[in-house]
């Protein structure tokens, strides 16, 4: 399956307009996750020191919780993983998690102009919410784990 997606943007105008000193740490955080998306921090840690050189892991941490406070990376949390960071925002898509391997796959919304961000039942739980994101993960088990398994 292949998607089409655009080129992120500028991480040093991203930086900026959310009123973030642009560092090399976090210009260098911004390229492994554009390279790596997906990445728990120890994964960004390991591509910022190849790329980049010595940074300590507070740093990393630190940028990773910035960013995503003001929107420029997001977040996920598979059950039973670490979080992972990821630069795609502003789309609401969802991830697919293969059981056996972990692979993620990011998945488009498959509901409408605003993306399932009308809740399917409504009650007395939901009033008065105003919803401005969902968050789905798909799990399964991917073609390449099955091709792996001998039927049975």
């Amino acid at each position: 399956m292949t998607t089409t997606q655009t080129s992120p943007p500028d991480p040093r105008a991203m930086l900026r307009e959310a009123n973030l000193r642009v560092t090399g740490p976090r210009l260098a955080i911004l390229e492994a996750l554009e390279n790596r998306p997906h990445s728990d921090a120890d994964t960004v840690l390991k591509a910022v020191r190849e790329g980049y050189g010595a940074v300590s892991m507070q740093t990393v941490y630190d940028a990773l919780h910035a960013m995503t406070a003001h929107g420029i990376i997001r977040r996920i949390e598979p059950a039973g993983q670490s979080a992972l960071y990821e630069r795609r925002i502003g789309d609401n898509h969802h991830h697919l998690v293969c059981r056996r391997c972990a692979t993620i796959v990011d998945i488009p919304c498959a509901v409408g102009e605003t993306p399932c961000l009308t809740a399917a039942h409504e009650s007395d739980l939901s009033a008065g919410f105003e919803i401005d994101e969902a968050e789905v993960t798909y799990w399964g088990v991917c073609a390449e784990c099955r091709a792996k398994t001998p039927p049975g």
